[in-house]
């Protein structure tokens, strides 16, 4: 063993580990290289998204990976970080995030700040002035993110101007080329065509190049070629949070409408249906739980939810013990054959299956009512609907079933079995006291599993009947939707996203399938006393 100086113990060299090989220490080269390049790409776009959360765990991240694996030391933690690290990026960070969110009002007309909010009301009150400047408008993408510059020539003096929500900046004519009084190319930026303007859509239509913010002048596009000066109606004083109309002199102060903040005048009267992203605490969920209407959907959804995981693992479980057990018999003929068609269900990808299935329950043309010769609408009954999904979900677990009881049947010890037989145990004593319990030893938290995988089954609800019937249109949770199916809706539903109310479902439904769980495990570990 090689002696350690005093003063390399002191002073420990930065190595990279006890690399034994070139080849293990290109690898490890190559590897930090990628992380280190990976970070330094990445550090200037969450600087420029102001993404200081995540700015921080990659920070963070990269130092405890350059620090584990570039000493001799920790060596313990050389092992044991790349399982903690992928635990906290795709597990505890969603958990936090979605934690955080449930205490907003995010949605749709909600994303922004109130800073944003309150530039949108002022700029969408711009007022086109019949006597200021005029300007032919070229547009082109900004080398910052990409994000939209108009380029103006004034009608009457032929000047030049670059134009963001920053503000006006003059432009020298030896930066641009200028034809037929239009800026048609700029050194390092790329001018759009008419196509691609008009596909900017309302990121051109909300962008107001600001002149003068204290007497509300801005510049607006018009159509894809023309800018007019206009002056905004609408004028926002800072120090006391309040929006005032210049010609009523109505002054708008924030004010609360559920869970949103808009500015309104004294009797209610909102100046603008534009809100912004605020903390609403607890107020997501004390919804869920006073509101009758929600509260009720709510735990009608629970019980279905909770039914139709309890319904798909023990029946597929049942029916694919039972195939297993009947394949287990030594004189059956063509075990092998019949044990492969039994996985083609399996075989088969999920969503072409379930969508498969929803054919087969169309009310007129469906294979289910021709050949049972009716005309039963399946999808627009709610307890037919609920039959229907658990008949297909049926039939896509009962292959997974077969498979690990097929597995666990053959793993049972031999010499048990025959002990039971020569003491006399007939065929059910020797299932039910013998081998299903030793079967249940390795089959539980397999059953756990599944359960809170068919608790969550989004795909079984959305390709076959994608949550409907619906009651009414006002239902945020439909005849056949489980509590995730009916998250998704709230949160990108067409009447609009509930982002903040959805989170706070998901974390609701995260504590339940969590305490579900752990019931679940605690009962299946009391087989280990089987042993």
């Amino acid at each position: 063993m090689k002696a350690v100086s005093p003063k390399e113990a002191q002073h420990p060299r930065l190595t990279l580990g006890r690399t034994t090989s070139v080849p293990e220490l290109v690898v490890k080269i190559v590897f930090l290289g990628i992380v280190c390049g990976f970070a330094v790409s990445l550090i200037p776009v969450l600087i420029g998204l102001k993404s200081w959360t995540m700015l921080a765990v990659l920070c963070v991240s990269v130092a405890c990976i350059l620090i584990i694996y570039t000493t001799k030391r920790h060596v313990p933690a050389k092992y044991l970080f790349p399982g903690t690290f992928m635990l906290v990026l795709f597990v505890l960070i969603p958990v936090i995030y979605t934690v955080a969110i449930s205490a907003t009002n995010y949605g749709d007309g909600t994303r922004g700040t109130q800073e944003e909010a309150v530039a949108s009301i002022v700029e969408n009150s711009v007022e086109r002035q019949e006597n200021k400047p005029s300007y032919t408008m070229s547009v082109a993408r900004g080398t910052d993110h990409g994000r939209l510059v108009l380029y103006l020539v004034d009608e009457k003096t032929g000047k030049i101007y670059r134009g963001t929500q920053q503000g006006l900046t003059p432009v020298s004519r030896a930066d641009v080329t200028v034809s037929d009084g239009k800026v048609t190319a700029v050194g390092g930026q790329r001018v759009l065509n008419a196509l691609e303007i008009d596909k900017q859509g309302d990121s051109l239509s909300r962008l107001s190049v600001p002149v003068n913010k204290d007497k509300g002048i801005y510049i607006h596009p018009s159509g894809i070629s023309e800018a007019y000066t206009g002056q905004s109606r609408l004028i926002y004083d800072k120090a006391k949070d309040t929006i005032t109309d210049r010609q009523t002199g109505t002054v708008y102060r924030p004010r609360k409408f559920g869970d949103r903040y808009y500015y309104a005048d004294s009797a209610g009267r909102k100046v603008s249906e534009q809100s912004w992203l605020s903390n609403v605490g607890w107020d997501n969920y004390t919804r869920l739980f006073r509101d009758e209407s929600v509260r009720g959907q709510l735990f009608s959804t629970f019980l279905w939810t909770l039914f139709f995981a309890i319904f798909s693992v023990f029946g597929t479980f049942l029916c694919g013990l039972l195939i297993a057990l009947l394949f287990d018999e030594p004189r059956m003929a063509g075990r092998k054959f019949w044990r492969s068609l039994m996985v083609i269900p399996y075989a088969v990808p999920t969503f072409i299956g379930f969508l498969i299935w929803s054919t087969f329950f169309n009310k007129d043309f469906g294979i289910i009512n021709q050949v049972l010769g009716v005309g039963i609408d399946w999808f627009g009954d709610p307890t037919l609907a609920k039959i229907a999904v658990c008949t297909a979900n049926l039939w896509a677990g009962i292959p997974y079933m077969f498979l690990i009881s097929t597995g666990a049947l053959q793993s049972l010890p031999t010499d048990v079995v025959e002990a039971a037989r020569i003491d006399g145990a007939g065929p059910f004593r020797l299932f039910f006291q013998i081998k299903m319990p030793l079967l249940l030893i390795s089959v539980a938290p397999l059953l756990v599993s599944s359960f809170a995988f068919n608790f969550n089954n989004y795909n079984a609800i959305a390709l076959m009947t994608k949550g409907g019937p619906f009651a009414s249109s006002g239902e945020i949770f439909g005849g056949t939707d489980i509590l995730i199916s009916g998250i998704y809706r709230m949160a990108f539903g067409g009447s609009g996203a509930q982002f903040g109310l959805a989170a706070a479902v998901s974390v609701i439904l995260f504590l339940i399938t969590a305490v579900l769980g752990g019931i679940q495990f605690g009962i299946s570990n009391k087989f280990e006393d089987i042993r």
